[in-house]
């Protein structure tokens, strides 16, 4: 009897440990990236079915979910920032993308596959808001250098595609920057009578 109830008491020490460091220890962790796992699977699932603002709420909360100092936290940004653009959020989007290709740019350890889809992604911003600076009729001065950053970053782009034997990469981005030339020298009235791009 003594030692049945010496077992059972520590059986139920044992799981109060458990508990104890599942919610106030390393588990804590775990549940954190289990929600911001949920969460990025909504909002996958919504992008997939184009409810691209639904995917940008997911990606925020998978963002605030996810533990300090996770490498995944700067492919959810990367992720978030596509969505924004589908989601009719080109400013927010374009200003995240040149915060997220200044800080993996800067970092030696970065990914290089996951800096060349930000900086894409980041051209691609820069592209569609000079079709809309220019259709708002701001100067010359003020589109310029938004377009020529975004042709140089394709032309990069292609270079590094074919170094990397990537064909398919190396021409799309040529023809990516073949576009920003000629978004560059469309006149006005020329451009006011195209329908906007599609992101």
């Amino acid at each position: 009897m003594a030692i049945r109830v010496l077992l059972l008491t520590g059986w139920l020490i044992a799981g109060v440990g458990v508990a104890v460091a599942h919610w106030f220890g390393p588990g804590v962790d775990g549940r954190k990236l289990d929600l911001a796992a949920g969460h990025v699977r909504a909002a996958e699932a919504a992008a997939a079915t184009e409810q691209y603002a639904a995917a940008v709420e997911e990606y925020t909360a998978a963002l605030k979910a996810l533990p300090e100092g996770r490498a995944a936290g700067r492919a959810l940004r990367l992720e978030k920032a596509k969505a924004q653009m589908l989601a009719k959020q080109l400013p927010e989007a374009h200003s995240e993308l040149r915060n997220l290709v200044d800080e993996l740019a800067a970092d030696p350890a970065a990914d290089a596959t996951q800096l060349a889809d930000a900086r894409s992604a980041q051209a691609n911003s820069q592209y569609y808001m000079t079709w809309l600076m220019r259709l708002e009729g701001q100067g010359r001065d003020v589109w310029e250098p938004e377009i020529e950053s975004s042709r140089q970053t394709y032309r990069l782009l292609a270079e590094q595609a074919d170094e990397r034997g990537d064909a398919a990469a190396a021409t799309k981005h040529r023809q990516d920057l073949e576009s920003s030339v000629r978004l560059a020298r469309l006149e006005l009235s020329d451009l006011q009578g195209l329908p906007p791009p599609s992101q």
